[in-house]
């Protein structure tokens, strides 16, 4: 398991270590629905909340500035995007509310960043479609989540909505970032008893609040 993570982690490392000065400018002409989760959080003060693989930390500062009062966390598989996260913190002046972590999805745990008390909120922003052990992180997510909290997912759908050559087309750029949408994932999802499902047109996208959840 440790030689599988640990080879992750150095081609996350590969993939980011020039693309993490681009990253945001390029990700957002295609990675929707990220603010419009943001603003669906509802975070209560003294919330605590953690998005497991933060990259840059974009979506953590438009949080905490949104959610003055949380308290906020960043578990990333990649030293790489994690330098740019450190210095997007500290450029936003936010390096007291926002602790950052090198880690794996499947470990998560409140000890990786020095505490001790579950989550209210785990967020995934396009981050279970390159996380080879989804399941895991998942089920580890719900875990390490507060009596009551949420886990939100905004990720990749299954496409199917585009049409067979956009669907190809899309794919095929997708697979070049080691990305590989959670199609099984969104099936089970749209037959979970109380899960917030939302669809992106074309089944591009989709949104998910949910309490606990076992995959």
């Amino acid at each position: 398991m440790s030689g599988r993570v640990d080879d992750h982690s150095a081609l996350m490392d590969r993939i980011y270590r020039h693309q993490r000065y681009i990253y945001d400018i390029t990700r957002k002409y295609y990675l929707f629905g990220r603010d419009r989760m943001i603003r669906e959080l509802n975070l209560k003060p003294g919330d605590r909340l953690v998005e497991i693989g933060c990259g840059t930390a974009r979506n953590l500062v438009k949080i905490a500035r949104r959610y003055p009062e949380a308290r906020l966390y960043g578990l990333d598989a990649s030293h790489e995007m994690l330098k740019s996260a450190a210095q997007t913190v500290a450029r936003a002046g936010l390096s007291d509310r926002i602790t950052l972590a090198h880690g794996y999805a499947e470990n998560l745990s409140p000890a990786m960043f020095g505490e001790t008390e579950p989550f209210e909120a785990c967020l995934f922003s396009y981050s279970l479609s390159m996380i080879p052990d989804w399941r895991g992180a998942i089920n580890a997510a719900s875990h390490n989540l507060a009596a009551g909290g949420h886990i939100h997912i905004v990720d990749f759908g299954d496409l199917t909505g585009l049409g067979g050559l956009a669907r190809a087309m899309m794919m095929g750029w997708l697979h070049l970032f080691h990305v590989a949408p959670r199609e099984e994932l969104l099936a089970r999802l749209e037959h979970e008893p109380g899960a917030a499902l939302r669809l992106l047109p074309g089944r591009y996208a989709f949104l998910l609040s949910t309490g606990t959840l076992s995959v």
